[in-house]
């Protein structure tokens, strides 16, 4: 017989240690969490912040390749957590508020109850249990740079987590010293101390969800066995492998669903609307070797408008990274001196869509991910990122950061056409890890949408999805505090009822 409790949730990431953590207040009930991870307890590689590179391609790393892009960057690896606490114990913890105007965006799109006021107090339980910190301006290359944005005109602000408005300085963090602050640290460490009622399993993949005959969500097929819900099942499994548990359960796309031979329980439009932070990289060798005491290596942001563009807030971040891009997106270890850095320009509202879709009816197989980068019809992404690459060089002129540059890199100061900066900005632009979108949020009446405001999956009864694959809209900053916030939120909404 499959054990039983009140409230199964599949996924202890950003998202899910919030809701598992919160549920478990009232002791009345019993929550029962899933992570197909291993436990980040007691694991200084992924509690220590400085030693986020050698996450990449680890065994904490589910490392997904992309499909080949028409237009983007084909080699690719999205880099999504495989422990608990997901990408928030993988991370570099920059922490950020959603802007205002991105949630009112949200609620007008039919979102009701997630712009500004239905979500700040779910914003200030976050970083009451996280934390916020600054990184500490220690890094000499990046203060140059914060310099070089005031020489150029832009002010210098201590973020509160507010992203909403031009400007650079040092980013903030959910972290504590040298020590990450991800959703598990926060909500559930220590796991000897968890209250009795919650029971959190790790290492157990979900590989469906159960349904009855009336089509209501019954519980969990695990690699452990049948785990039953009285009341619930929560998916935050991610913006990936929620739509894909989602798939192979029946909830999804009818002819896509048919194609597989998978017995169709909900046609709906999972795995659709895939949205991500497009970034593009300008790199340039330095004079002398930077000093790398900091937590992140990316110390320091600009966030600009674009020119010519109306837009309500920034339409670029640029990010200052020490060192080559590339040691970002490989196992670098330990670097004491940099001879170059990087400036990347972040579209802040990409327009372009992607899919995530089965590639069998394995669970074990990972989804076929196509972010279709820079494939807007209007070309809004490509010319933005350009804007971004320009801005950069601009940036690199002012005397602060110029004193530190002896040659450009990447692309080169013979690449100056617009057609050329473009291809050149296509072909090398990476993701800034902020996929979204697949189980979007809308209108109990939004034919685009898979879960109403309450997260609730449509036709389904008791299934709610909560995690990043949920955000109906980009925002304009890192995603990560706003997952958790919709792990805060949803456990108001479960217990309303």
């Amino acid at each position: 017989m499959a054990e039983e409790f009140d409230y199964v949730i599949v996924g202890g990431g950003s998202a899910g240690a919030v809701v598992a953590a919160r549920l478990a207040e009232d002791a009345g009930v019993s929550v029962c969490l899933l992570e197909a991870g291993p436990s980040d307890e007691g694991k200084p590689e992924i509690l220590e912040l400085p030693r986020w590179p050698e996450l990449l391609q680890s065994e904490y790393d589910y490392d997904y390749a992309m499909e080949a892009q028409e237009r983007g960057n084909s080699d690719i690896r999205h880099s999504r957590a495989r422990v608990l606490g997901g990408c928030s114990s993988h991370n570099i913890c920059q922490a950020w508020r959603a802007p205002d105007y991105d949630l009112r965006a949200w609620e007008a799109g039919g979102a009701a109850g997630w712009g500004p006021e239905g979500t700040r107090r779910y914003y200030d339980r976050v970083l009451e249990r996280t934390g916020l910190e600054h990184d500490s301006p220690d890094n000499d290359a990046a203060a140059a740079f914060i310099e070089a944005c005031k020489q150029a005109g832009y002010p210098e602000h201590t973020w509160d987590a507010d992203g909403g408005r031009e400007g650079t300085g040092w980013v903030p963090v959910n972290a504590k010293g040298k020590l990450r602050r991800s959703s598990s640290v926060s909500y559930l460490h220590p796991l000897s101390g968890v209250p009795q009622n919650l029971d959190v399993r790790t290492e157990v993949q979900a590989l469906r969800i159960l349904l009855d005959e009336e089509g209501s969500a019954s519980g969990v097929e695990t690699s452990d066995g049948e785990v039953s819900a009285r009341r619930e099942v929560i998916v935050c499994a991610g913006v990936f492998d929620s739509p894909k548990l989602l798939l192979l359960s029946g909830i999804g796309p009818a002819g896509q669903l048919g194609d597989l031979g998978i017995q169709v329980r909900a046609d709906l439009p999972v795995g659709e609307h895939l949205i991500d932070h497009p970034e593009g990289v300008v790199i340039y060798r330095t004079t002398r070797p930077i000093r790398q005491p900091s937590t992140t290596w990316c110390d320091a942001v600009l966030l600009a408008k674009a020119p010519g563009y109306e837009s309500e807030g920034p339409d670029l971040m640029l990010w200052f990274f020490s060192g080559h891009f590339e040691e970002f997106t490989t196992k670098a270890g330990e670097v004491d001196e940099m001879t170059a850095f990087s400036l990347g320009p972040d579209v802040t509202h990409p327009r372009s869509e992607g899919t995530v879709t089965l590639r069998s009816t394995d669970p074990s197989d990972p989804p076929r991910i196509d972010p279709r980068y820079f494939t807007d019809p209007e070309g809004y992404d490509e010319r933005t990122v350009l804007e971004g690459v320009k801005l950069a060089r601009r940036i690199a002129e002012q005397p602060a950061l110029a004193d530190w540059i002896e040659r450009e890199l990447q692309p080169g100061p013979e690449v100056t056409s617009d057609d050329e900066l473009m291809a050149y900005a296509r072909a090398t632009a990476y993701t800034a890890f902020h996929p979204a979108g697949t189980c979007k949020m809308g209108a109990p009446d939004d034919p685009r949408a898979v879960v109403d405001p309450e997260l609730r999956v449509r036709g389904v009864r008791r299934l709610r999805v909560a995690d990043g694959s949920i955000i109906p809209s980009m925002i304009g900053v890192n995603i990560n505090i706003t997952c958790m916030m919709i792990g805060e939120k949803c456990a108001d909404l479960v217990k309303a009822g």
